[in-house]
Order: C-alpha cells, then structure tokens, then sequence
C-alpha cells in the first residue's frame, strides 16, 4: 500500500534562563514561518501570521530579531547560519518555527517549503534537526535556549510511507535548554481554520503577564491551550533550566496583566490511541490525557498465499490521467525536477522510482505503473518498487498481477510490513477476508500504529461476520486518522 509518513509540524521557540547581568542586547532570536509547501494541497494559514506576531512581541521584549517566511532549505541554512554567527558566552537564544515537521529516528525535524520527502531518509537530508540546532545553539556558548514548538500539524508526507511515528519525538536537549511541543508527544492535531493557532494565542498572552518566569509563562501556556481545546490539545515541556529568566526584561513593564490560571483540567481518556511507547530518554512531565491502547493480538504467521482464486474485482479507481490531467501532473514542480533528470539519464533508477510515487500520490496509476518498470527493469531485486506497483496495480483493480507483486517482495524481504499491508488489501479487494485478517494482524504485530492494516481489518472482520471486533478496528483507525475511511474509498473498499 501507499506510503505513509506522519510528519510533522513544528514550532520551535528556543530562549534562555538570563542571569541579572545578561543585557537585553544580549538576547536574539531566530522567527520562521513556512505555510507554502508545494506538496499540500493549500498553503497553510497560520504560520505566516504567528511568526510576525511571535516577532513584535520577542522586539518588545529586547530580543535581536531575524525573522524568515516560506524559507528553502539554503534559506534556513543560512537563517540559521545568521544566528549561529551573533551568539556570544551568556547569550539568550529563542528560534521559533512553524510550519510541518516529521519525527524520525526519534528525532524531530523541521521542514523547509522546497523538500522533496518520499523516504526517511529523505527527511534527515533536507528537514533540520531540532537537537543538533540546540546543540550547535549551545556549543557557540549561549546561556539559555528555549524551544517552543507548534509543529504537530498533519502533513502531506505521511502517506508516502508507513514506518513512522506521528507528531514530535522527545528531545535529548543541553542543559540550560526549555522546551515546549504544542500537543503531546507523538500526537497530531488539526488546524482550527484561524488565522492563528491556539498554541501561539495563548503563548503571547502569558508571555505579556510580568513576574512570570518562563517555566511559569510556559505551564500556563498549557494549561490554557489545554482548557480552551477541551482537552484535546495538550502540550508538552521538558525543561533543564538552572537560573531564572523572564520573556520580560526586569519582569515588569507596560504588559497587561491577567489572572491566575484555573486549576489543570481533570485527567480524561483520549480519544487518541497510541500504544506505541514514548522512548525514555527525557521523561516528560505529566500531562492531562491519558493514552488509549489498540488492541494488537499476536497473530499467526501469514499464509504463503501463492496461488489464490481472484473473483472478478470490483471496479476499479479511476486515474486522472486525461489530456487535460497528465498536462496539470507534468506541471508539477516535482514532476518536472524528476522528469528532467530522466531526460538526461534515462537510467536513473532513483529518479524513476521516486516520479512513480509521485504519481500514484496524485492518483495517475497507470503513470506510476510504468515508471515502477522501469525501476524494476534497471534492478530486479527492488523491494520497495515491487510494493509499490502491488499497491499501484491493486488499486486500478489489476489484483493477479498485484498479488505477484506483493509475494515477490515478500519473498525478498520476509515480513516486510508495507508489503504485508499492502497484500491485505490485494485480499480484501478480492474477497479473501481470512487472508486479509491474516496479512493485516502480521503487519500490526511489527507496526501496531499502521492505520490502513488497522481500518483494513475491521472491514475484513466485519465481513467475516465479526461485527464488534471490526468496528472496534475501524472506530480506533478513524481516531488515528481521520481520513481513512475516505482513503480507502479511493481505493474501492467502503
């Protein structure tokens, strides 16, 4: 099946603890806002104006302020490089960013507007790792770093493979360094259709409230995100602060003043399962919801599934590869970098398996069909390209030649959880409900979060006469993802 990634979105506000004698010409502070990224479907609405708002107040507050919109990723580099260059021994530094972010390799990454991500490795080449910017931060001898991030946005480059977790990973930060994600650990929210996000609305409102130090400033920051979403938005902060600091020079100034926050919100269940672990390496503090388990049965091992009896496929989706459409794909920014690079070397292997993703992310299956090929004619052994045209081929309804396809790959890369999914649903399309069980519960033995075996199941169950056990799949599928079920649609299984 289709590639799935969960970015990220991140926002990452770094500052410091000052000491008394740390002067406001001291502080500095890097803003970026990236909202124009050509692989989602509309530019995004709020970064551009959180990241001005964020600026004017970090100016108001004696912060040094560079400040950076829809920036490439020479553009962060150097945004980066900027900074890196001001800090002196003591230094207060805050980099905020907002825009996506993708968790990988228990690390977070920012992402710049011209990445080109269809693997994982693919994200440690061109997102920005928020440790090594906090330790490059930290090396050049600033006092305090504090990151906030408000990056836990769904991103369209989830989809394009599976073995991810979703949201921000926990961060293994120096020591000086405050951190504060806008949701939870490895959780995702949804944009609220504003102009703003919640998470910068209430972080400017307790940044203005003097005598607040930051942890302070920040907890309460939490608390009224977490109030006002109803608990469904809950951020997280780790901090290794050692000296006191203020957003506001001297703690008192010309800011209105607020109240004391509400008590936290009792401790509810969310409505989210994760039971994949959040790795210990810095324990967050407690946060208000509490994780609902999937349950994951060990199943028994897959059948060979060699030869299966295909009944005639239900109707299969149909590509938009008219005239008028394949005109639209080869405008495609990433299309015409690909396409380009083939017209200079027709074998590059890479090239073409990459514009095959492409395309069958824009839902041209028969291009993508074509390019996965070729990939294949240039090296035989390619697992990810025979996983992919199964998936390719499923869809279009072309299931003898998908089912092929998926034992090939799994017969070069034995338990190979994207082909295991992905012939799940060769099985489920095709009717074989006990294959389909049995493909989707070895996927979610190695993945327990992967959403398509998850939903793939609960129809496979329920058409198997199991009714409580498959909505009980489906029903924690759409929680994790609310778009599945549409998903799957497209693919012909309602």
């Amino acid at each position: 099946m289709k590639i799935r990634f969960v970015l990220l979105l991140t926002v990452i506000f770094s500052a410091a603890s000052i000491a008394p004698s740390f002067g406001a010409g001291e502080r500095f502070a890097l803003v970026i806002g990236n909202a124009k990224y050509p692989d989602a479907e509309a530019p995004l609405k709020e970064p551009i104006n959180d990241a001005r708002d964020v600026a004017e107040e970090l100016k108001r507050d004696g912060f040094t302020v560079d400040i950076g919109e829809n920036l490439t990723g020479d553009g962060m580099r150097r945004a980066f490089e900027r900074l890196y260059g001001k800090i002196k021994p003591g230094s207060v530094v805050l980099l905020f960013f907002s825009g996506f972010g993708v968790q990988s390799n228990r690390q977070s990454y920012m992402i710049p507007i011209d990445a080109q991500i269809w693997t994982e490795a693919d994200v440690r080449r061109d997102g920005f790792s928020l440790e090594m910017i906090l330790g490059e931060i930290n090396s050049r001898g600033a006092g305090v770093k504090i990151a906030l991030i408000d990056a836990s946005r769904r991103n369209p480059f989830e989809r394009r493979f599976r073995s991810f977790s979703a949201g921000l990973a926990p961060i293994i930060a120096p020591n000086g360094t405050l951190v504060m994600y806008s949701a939870g650990l490895s959780s995702v929210i949804s944009d609220n259709g504003s102009d703003h996000s919640l998470f910068v609305k209430e972080l400017l409102k307790e940044i203005r409230t003097p005598d607040l130090m930051a942890e302070e400033t920040l907890n309460r920051t939490r608390v009224g995100v977490t109030r006002a979403s109803r608990q469904e938005q809950v951020p997280w902060i780790s901090s290794s602060l050692a000296e006191d600091f203020s957003f506001v020079p001297g703690g008192a100034g010309p800011r209105p003043t607020s109240s004391p926050p509400p008590p936290p919100p009792p401790v509810i269940a969310s409505p989210s399962p994760s039971p994949t672990p959040v790795p210990p390496q810095v324990p967050p503090p407690p946060q208000v919801a509490v994780a609902t388990p999937i349950p994951t049965p060990t199943p028994p091992p897959p059948p060979p599934q060699a030869k299966v009896e295909i009944p005639p496929p239900l109707p299969p989706a149909k590509p938009p590869e008219g005239n008028t459409a394949i005109a639209a794909l080869a405008d495609d920014p990433t299309i015409k970098s690909l396409t380009a690079k083939l017209n200079d070397n027709p074998d590059d292997g890479a090239a073409l398996y990459r514009r095959g993703q492409v395309y069958a992310s824009k839902g041209a299956y028969e291009l993508a069909i074509k390019d996965f090929n070729n990939s294949l004619r240039l090296n035989p052994k390619d697992v990810e390209a025979y996983n992919n045209r199964c998936w390719a081929r499923t869809v279009i309804g072309d299931l003898q030649a998908a089912l092929k396809d998926c034992n090939e790959a799994l017969r070069l890369r034995p338990n190979f959880v994207d082909a295991l999914d992905s012939r799940g649903l060769v099985n489920l399309k095709s009717g074989q409900t006990k294959n389909a069980i049995a493909d989707f519960d070895a996927a979610l033995k190695i993945n327990p979060r992967l959403t398509s075996s998850l939903y793939g199941r609960g129809i496979a169950k329920k058409r198997n006469g199991s009714i409580p056990e498959g909505d009980l799949d489906i029903n924690n599928a759409k929680a994790m993802d609310p778009n599945i079920a549409k998903e799957f649609a497209e693919y012909g299984v309602q």
